[in-house]
């Protein structure tokens, strides 16, 4: 198998076993080929096409384009490094190596010689992805600056680890204290490390000068200063919460097959008991990180818990061309998913309909579940028992669906904003809105409400036989507080917490949010 090696700081470079590669001369195919390297996941087509190519064109057919150029650069005999089918995109990276990823791999000890710290930090001088901007893409651009401060960030770090670094002369500490703030200019660590620097060669009038533009900065900025004793995060060893992008990075994809071939996107993020949420409608695994909604609620689950989760089939990063949308076929999925981790004994969560898929896992497989948790829960989907009008009604809104669903004006959709939170600001709805487009087909949005009216496990809750959490917002439109209470009520020795909310999914702003989290943890520790 051929070594490549792909260069990221600077222009952006190829080497096949040492050997530089011509690259495509087309901006956008090297933009795509960074993206998938950096990103190291898989992409759905559409996606990939949103970010890269502006709407009057043919932006699928310039994406097969693009990927035709790529695969004589990076694949070989042995290996097909550019992984596509109908749906996905990514880049197998067996056998490559990226500048990135080995300074991040030298980083990761706790002791390392002056040199190669100096030449790290050396390369983090280079702008990265140098002339791969594209101004008119703004999620692209928006995807590229983010990663270029995540670099910043880096050689801050580097930087600040060289100030302190036990080998270097005083002067030289000084010069690499200055670069450590100005490359993090709101670290009270940084600053004040600076300022200790200064007044140790008896620059004392520079260093009055510097903490009177420092008080002046953080107190604007509403950041303890002086930082209080200990708080260097290095010498303290406090943990990070990771944002985000982080958790993105962190978090692996893989697939699995149900058992009628549908290829099912899991993933996994954070250490310690695991915790598997049952899919959802709507749900996907890379964009839900960038979430206002459930993002700071996956975010804070990630930090106590191995946090296992998929997307449904027909939504997300799973397959959507499938034949069958039904909660058997739901149950199945998360049968197929928790069979691929190989995870012996889990809590289980369930969101809306998520929670009849669990509800049913859970008395097929008592001895798997440690604990249950339901919020937003129903046992009975809207055909159940339902009036006429109420069938025209929901009939009516399925047609609103398919022919309004994929277009630019979000009214159709905001149908569904509206009653999944009703407390959103309208830039919270815009996003919800896209999120939506982008999740799933008009026609697979309107399979769905339908097999979500013909969900019944009314009869399967008295059979629960685990510890069990039912979460119910008090003011939830969607399904009704009563709803909550009542299988509450069915389910033995149950528990059951309102929140103070209105929303069918939580708001990551609102108190209710982090009470969510709060009372998940506590029950899982106490059960």
């Amino acid at each position: 198998m051929a070594q490549l090696t792909i260069r990221t700081l600077g222009e952006l470079a190829i080497f096949r076993d040492g050997e530089p590669q011509v690259l495509p001369s087309s901006r956008k195919t090297r933009a795509l080929l960074a993206y998938l390297v950096v990103t190291r996941r898989p992409h759905r087509r559409d996606r990939l096409c949103e970010l890269l190519w502006e709407i009057p064109d043919d932006p699928r057919a310039a994406l097969r384009w693009s990927l035709s150029k790529l695969r004589p650069i990076v694949n070989d005999e042995e290996t097909e490094r550019v992984v596509a089918d109908r749906e996905r995109v990514e880049f197998d990276l067996t056998g490559v190596s990226t500048d990135i990823d080995d300074i991040r791999g030298q980083l990761n000890t706790d002791v390392l010689p002056v040199k190669t710290l100096e030449e790290i930090a050396r390369r983090l001088d280079e702008p990265f992805l140098e002339g791969i901007d594209l101004p008119n893409q703004p999620l692209f651009q928006r995807w590229l600056t983010a990663e270029r401060e995540d670099m910043r960030e880096l050689a801050a770090c580097v930087a600040g680890w060289l100030a302190r670094h036990d080998d270097v002369p005083a002067k030289q500490s000084l010069v690499w204290a200055q670069r450590w703030s100005d490359a993090d200019p709101y670290s009270a660590d940084a600053a004040a490390f600076l300022l200790s620097s200064l007044r140790r060669l008896g620059e004392d009038g520079e260093a009055d000068r510097l903490g009177r533009t420092f008080s002046e900065r953080f107190d604007k900025a509403g950041i303890q200063w002086p930082p209080r004793e200990g708080s260097d995060r290095t010498a303290s060893g406090e943990r990070n919460v990771p944002n985000e992008r982080q958790l993105l990075a962190r978090q692996t994809i893989h697939f699995c097959t149900a058992t009628d071939g549908v290829r099912i996107a899991y993933a996994s993020v954070g250490a310690g008991p695991p915790l598997v949420k049952a899919a959802n409608w709507l749900s996907h695994l890379e964009l839900d990180w960038d979430a206002p909604i459930w993002s700071p609620l996956f975010r804070e689950l990630a930090q106590n818990h191995r946090f296992v989760r998929y997307d449904e089939r027909g939504n997300g990063l799973s397959d959507w061309d499938v034949d069958e949308l039904s909660q058997s076929a739901f149950v199945k999925d998360l049968e197929t998913v928790v069979d691929a981790t190989g995870l012996e004994r889990f809590a289980l969560l369930g969101i809306s309909q998520g929670a009849a898929v669990s509800i049913e896992y859970a008395v097929r497989n008592p001895g798997r579940v440690s604990h249950l948790i339901l919020f937003g829960a129903y046992a009975a989907g809207w055909r159940i028992g339902a009036s006429e009008e109420t069938i025209r009604e929901r009939e009516a809104i399925m047609t609103l669906t398919e022919t309004g669903w994929g277009r630019d004006n979000p009214a159709y959709r905001q149908i569904f904003s509206s009653t999944f939170m009703p407390s959103a600001s309208a830039d919270e709805l815009a996003w919800f809105n896209e999120f939506q487009r982008n999740t799933t087909s008009p026609e697979n949005a309107t399979r769905f409400l339908s097999a979500f009216g013909d969900i019944d496990v009314r009869h399967r809750l008295g059979d629960i036989r685990v510890p069990t959490l039912v979460i119910h917002s008090l003011g939830d439109r969607r399904i009704p507080i009563e709803t909550g209470r009542d299988i509450a009520a069915s389910i033995p020795n149950a528990e059951f917490l309102t929140l103070e909310s209105d929303g069918h999914l939580l708001l990551g702003r609102e108190p209710s949010s982090r009470l969510f989290v709060e009372a998940v943890t506590e029950f899982i520790a106490r059960n």
